[in-house]
């Protein structure tokens, strides 16, 4: 069950696989630097040519360096690069869903219906915008060509992540609003995210068994995480208008302070063009992961940025990465009736259940059925990343839809499984006034799935997935 329309789903950052033209003439697919096996991602530190030997020179700006580096596909797997952003599972569950639905990519014979969009996350969003309507806009063209039925297709973007902010650009300020029909943003950072703040602040300097290893130049480097930088005052003790300042309204410490003002700019920009065509809100549609603990605030002391989950009294809350306040855009309010709100964390979004129905609902305008949700749902924190030989802690809280009904005291059952899927553990744990937490111990290394659940068929917890990295001690 298809629209007669071309989808194109753009992934986060880290989400494309990335590699090098070789001097022999080989194309960019034969020398990977940023490749799917994220499981062993320790071996991209260790040893051979990989993207962090492959940081920007100063004042890229929106261009393309010239160094070779080409994205080649979407990630297919989980991957992470420790520090920089969230882990996230791959795209090959959302792809496998729209090919379900009846849209199929580009095999010779037909002209595509889907178009998955890898690009070059290291480099600016301008630029991957630009870049964007040169590949949209030529197989527009001949799935349009086909007369019938396609010769008033469009474009629906399915966007994860920073995805949402690479079609956005190209939507606004390189006329695609012409062509597009729908965008759809699953956890998208539409006004920034405060980890992204905190990443370019405090340096990325990870410390991981024997090895350290210093990505703060390669982090910093990047054009892109500077455009995920918070639009929102976020920064409290800085006297901004109700206490809180805005990152181009204070000194930030260790930010280069021409790429600050920039990324500012692209958010204003952005912003600008959507409220001036109206067009941007009809066809925009929310999806936003809620009710996880989420970095919402800093505070800088002695040069370093400190993070809050609160603007004072208030927690937001958000997806985990992503707090609420940055991925609703548009100026709605937080309360915004453009917005489907999913208890999920940021790494999952875009293979949760619920998400891909709504998807399915968004691009066909038509109804399905829609799975059930209970009525606890579950917030947890997972570390991104343990040493092998230390323990795993997954700390949960369950929180009731109904607010008469207090803290839900209820079994709930923590599953670690492997990257194939294989469970390396579980453990149940009754809550305590809505509160619980479990330690693993022994974990081999490997990019790990964390998955809270309920216990039982009849369970009232949602389900809420998250990613580990466990690194080993003998690389």
């Amino acid at each position: 069950m298809t629209s007669n329309d071309l989808v194109v789903v753009l992934p986060g950052i880290t989400g494309s696989t990335l590699g090098v033209r070789g001097a022999d003439g080989s194309p960019a697919s034969a020398n990977l630097i940023w490749a799917p096996s994220a499981g062993a991602v320790w071996k991209m530190f260790t040893g051979g040519d990989s993207v962090l030997k492959h940081a920007l020179p100063a004042g890229i700006g929106d261009d393309h360096p010239g160094d070779g580096v080409e994205a080649v596909a979407l990630m297919p797997d989980v991957h992470v690069i420790p520090g920089i952003w969230t882990p996230i599972r791959g795209y090959d569950v959302l792809v496998d869903a729209l090919e379900k639905l009846g849209y199929r990519r580009d095999d010779g014979a037909q002209p595509a219906t889907l178009i998955p969009f890898a690009y070059d996350w290291r480099l600016s969003n301008r630029y991957n915008g630009q870049r964007l309507g040169t590949v949209v806009e030529p197989a527009l063209e001949r799935l349009r060509a086909r007369g019938g039925e396609w010769a008033d297709a469009k474009v629906v973007f399915v966007c994860h992540s920073m995805g949402g902010l690479v079609a956005r650009w190209y939507i606004e300020k390189c006329g695609g609003a012409e062509v597009t029909r729908k965008l759809v943003t699953l956890g998208t950072p539409w006004r920034g995210a405060t980890d992204a703040l905190e990443q370019l602040v405090n340096g990325v300097k990870k410390g991981i068994g024997p090895l350290s290893v210093d990505l703060t130049q390669f982090a910093r480097s990047m054009p892109s995480l500077h455009q995920l930088l918070p639009e929102y005052a976020c920064i409290g003790g800085a006297g901004g208008a109700d206490g809180w300042a805005k990152t181009t309204e204070v000194q930030v410490p260790n930010v280069d302070t021409a790429m600050l003002a920039d990324a500012m700019a692209f958010h204003t920009d952005l912003q600008a063009a959507e409220a001036a065509r109206p067009g941007s809100r009809d066809t925009t549609h929310l999806v936003l992961g809620v009710r996880q603990p989420t970095q919402t605030t800093v505070t800088f002391q002695d040069g370093r940025a400190v993070t809050s989950q609160t603007f004072g009294a208030d927690d937001d809350y958000g997806d985990g990465t992503v707090t609420l306040t940055g991925a609703v855009g548009l100026g709605e309010s937080l309360d915004t009736n453009l917005a489907v709100r999913v208890p999920e964390q940021h790494t999952n979004l875009q293979c949760n259940p619920f998400v891909l129905d709504q998807v399915q609902e968004i691009l066909t305008a038509k109804p399905v059925r829609r799975r059930d949700l209970a009525t606890t749902s579950v917030r947890a924190v997972v570390p991104d990343l343990v040493t092998e030989g230390h323990q795993l802690r997954v700390a949960f809280d369950l929180e009731a839809d109904d607010p008469d009904a207090g803290s839900p005291d209820q079994p709930v059952v923590v599953t670690v499984s492997s990257e194939t899927g294989t469970v390396l553990a579980t453990m149940e744990k009754t809550t305590r006034d809505g509160h619980g937490s479990v330690r693993f111990a022994d974990l081999p290394p490997g990019t790990h799935t964390v998955t809270i659940a309920g216990s039982g068929p009849v369970s009232t917890v949602r389900p809420v997935t998250s990613t580990t990295l466990v690194w080993p001690t003998d690389t």
